[in-house]
């Protein structure tokens, strides 16, 4: 058995040389909700370094909120949002001799696209425009998995370290005091339950908590203990 360990980097935090290689797909913010070329350049420079797959993360143009908003923005706005920001990190990876992998939409544009139709359309269809060989992650069993699979794109389903869930498979909102998890224990238990059951080919772990690093190595250790291995996600 195996699962891809993937973090969000590039918005910012302080850990990402140190994320880097625990994990093994980055999403690199593409200069909306967080980072800019130069972030963007050192973020892919580190994922060449340590052998990540690299991959784009779309979010809404809302510094700030980071991205953390939800905003009623129609689904060909969308789909040009995610084009120009997927494209910008394209531009910039292949200057550096870096193929991208992957695209995982960020915060408030990911969780609405789990539950709407037409966004999760949207940003299918621009995966597809930029690259049609780009896996789209989204979270497992939701509406964005379906639409990507429906436009012929590689799908990973994705389940979340540090996030609880509702009874519906969704997130716990973050504006409720119970939606993170900061117990390291908790967290691998909940994953280690996950991955065994088949919900997911990667799972997620946040790169901007104060104790990130220590969480992913914890996840990493849980994961070897249980035998599953860590690998990118197969186009």
């Amino acid at each position: 058995m195996n699962i891809d360990l993937n973090c969000d980097l590039g918005e910012g935090a302080a850990h990402d040389a140190e994320l880097m290689p625990l994990v093994s797909s980055a999403n690199i913010a593409c200069g909306a909700h967080a980072g800019d070329e130069a972030t963007m350049r050192q973020t892919l420079e580190l994922a060449r370094k340590y052998g990540v797959a690299a991959g784009a993360h779309p979010g809404y143009r809302d510094r700030a909120n980071f991205g953390r908003l939800e905003l009623a923005i129609a689904p060909g706005e969308v789909l040009q949002l995610v084009v120009e920001q997927v494209r910008e990190l394209q531009r910039i990876a292949g200057g550096l001799g870096v193929a991208l992998a992957h695209v995982k939409p960020h915060g408030a544009l990911y969780n609405q696209a789990a539950r709407d139709p037409a966004l999760a359309d949207a940003i299918a269809t621009a995966v597809q425009t930029v690259d049609a060989r780009l896996i789209l992650f989204g979270l497992a069993g939701s509406a964005l998995i379906t639409a990507a699979a429906a436009c012929g794109l590689t799908t990973a389903a994705e389940v979340f370290a540090d996030r609880r869930y509702q009874a519906d498979g969704s997130l716990v909102p973050r504006s409720r005091q119970d939606a993170l998890i900061s117990d390291p224990e908790e967290a691998c238990a909940q994953v280690l339950r996950l991955v065994r059951a088949g919900r997911a080919q990667t799972v997620c772990v946040h790169g901007d908590g104060p104790h990130a690093v220590a969480f992913a190595r914890q996840l990493r250790a849980a994961l070897g203990q249980a035998q599953i291995e860590i690998k990118p996600c197969a186009a």
